[in-house]
């Protein structure tokens, strides 16, 4: 998730809990200033005066498990907006609880999870291959599925090669360790994706280095770089659409500092791929800058309407992952019946593009409804559109009462966000009508007025 935080009200500590996976860095990252502490000598010789004379007792591992209680709190509040479960799916509309809701927190872009071609074409490959392939690509698990998609969405892209991997969050865990190692370095912003962060913390495990810049601002990026010996291996990762703003990365800046400072460029277009570029095919495209961008990875779980991850560039480059990856190499490889849902997405998506411009007209006729109505947004030009709140009980409320009344979002409290930018994150689809959406603007305007949020 993007945009992490820097405090923590006492409400959120339950969320800091699940979402602190991070500090794997054996206590040196900081999330509160989101970089890495090494201790002084004289940090460490007081812990281990302070370790050697303090009484020993024995630590239950699971302490902290049995004193989690947050989540248990917001839920006998009955707020909790979590793991609710979709009993049917239509798209634009799914069942909860037994009730028809609108969905305005899907990532399903082009609404296709439900398209009869697209699940024609699992249907078959189940038939055809079975439920599994039983084994990693780098051994049994290489279907003609898994190289059909891998030449096509290289072609799609524009790139020479592509490679499939299992999730798009172990897609970056498959490509930074392999590609960035000792002496080298991860340049990443500072709001990038969960995904990408985890694949930071592996790459710093096996000895890579890396530095953050300020969220998509180029002077940072400059200033940060610039630090680096240039005859250093460097690698800028960004995501092309950021997750929680909808924001899109100033690449062609970004493009002019790489080659200035001897940098490669890696760009997450989990949310661009579908979206935007000429036919959907993502950031670099949008800039026209295809032929910059050394290499795009993505999902599955978007706009393919399924599960799995592909990173697409150099087929020298994609060989050296295929053969070194050990994301790659030790898991097993996607089912049939995802590849071929993916592949029928992308049929759809090549031989569909008005699908792109229904989805952005989709987007603007709610960002116009919004910013009308008095709400505060984040403005943007994609699928995403966060609906400031700026308060972690009152977001609560406030999918609660949506909720109650016929409409689905997605509420991001800190510390998945900073203070101050608490929020109901919206997001379209292409299949989205006219109904749908007045519907969820109507919702919102009288929540919004129940809470005081408009007049």
């Amino acid at each position: 998730m993007s945009l992490r935080v820097s405090e923590k009200s006492s409400l959120s500590n339950w969320r800091k809990n699940m979402t602190d996976w991070a500090v794997s860095f054996k206590g040196m990252f900081n999330w509160r200033n989101k970089e890495v502490i090494y201790p002084t000598k004289e940090k460490k010789k007081s812990a281990a005066i302070t370790k050697k004379e303090a009484p020993q007792k024995p630590v239950d591992l699971f302490e902290k498990c049995y004193n989690f209680t947050r989540a248990d709190d917001v839920k006998a509040a009955g707020l909790y907006p979590y793991f609710r479960a979709i009993e049917e799916n239509e798209g634009p509309v799914v069942q909860i609880e037994g009730r028809k809701i609108i969905m305005a927190g899907s990532n399903n872009y082009l609404g296709l999870t439900a398209h009869p071609k697209v699940k024609e074409a699992a249907i078959k490959a189940v038939e055809k291959y079975g439920t599994g392939c039983s084994g990693s690509r780098y051994l049994t698990g290489t279907l003609d599925l898994h190289n059909e998609f891998e030449s096509r969405m290289a072609k799609f892209m524009g790139k020479e090669a592509c490679l499939l991997f299992s999730t798009g969050y172990q897609t970056a865990q498959g490509i930074l360790p392999t590609l960035v190692q000792r002496g080298e370095y991860i340049v990443t912003d500072k709001d990038n994706h969960a995904s990408i962060v985890a694949g930071v913390v592996m790459a710093k495990g096996m000895s890579a280095d890396f530095v953050r810049y300020k969220h998509n601002e180029m002077n940072d990026l400059e200033r940060v770089i610039k630090r680096l010996p240039l005859e250093a291996g460097k690698l800028i990762v960004t995501d092309g659409v950021f997750s929680t703003s909808g924001n899109i990365v100033d690449l062609p800046n970004l493009v002019t500092i790489a080659k200035k400072y001897n940098a490669r460029i890696l760009v997450d277009d989990a949310h661009a791929v579908g979206v935007i570029g000429k036919g959907g095919r993502g950031t670099a495209s949008y800039f026209n800058l295809v032929d910059e961008v050394d290499l795009t990875f993505g999902t599955f779980s978007k706009t393919f309407a399924s599960l799995g991850g592909f990173v697409v560039g150099a087929e020298r480059i994609i060989n050296y992952l295929k053969h070194h990856s050990s994301a790659l190499i030790f898991s097993a490889s996607p089912t049939p019946a995802s590849v071929a849902a993916a592949i029928a997405a992308l049929e759809i998506l090549e031989a569909e593009p008005e699908r792109i411009d229904k989805l952005i007209a989709n987007a603007n006729y709610m960002r116009k409804g919004f910013k009308k109505a008095g709400f505060k947004i984040i403005d943007g030009k994609t699928a995403i559109i966060p609906v400031i709140i700026g308060d972690d009980m009152l977001a609560f409320q406030l999918w609660k009462e949506l909720f109650d009344n016929g409409v689905f979002v997605n509420v991001f409290i800190s510390p998945g966000v900073p203070p101050g930018l608490q929020m109901m994150r919206t997001s379209y689809m292409a299949t989205h009508e006219k109904e749908h959406l007045d519907q969820i603007l109507d919702t919102f305007i009288k929540a919004g007025k129940k809470f005081g949020l408009v007049a």
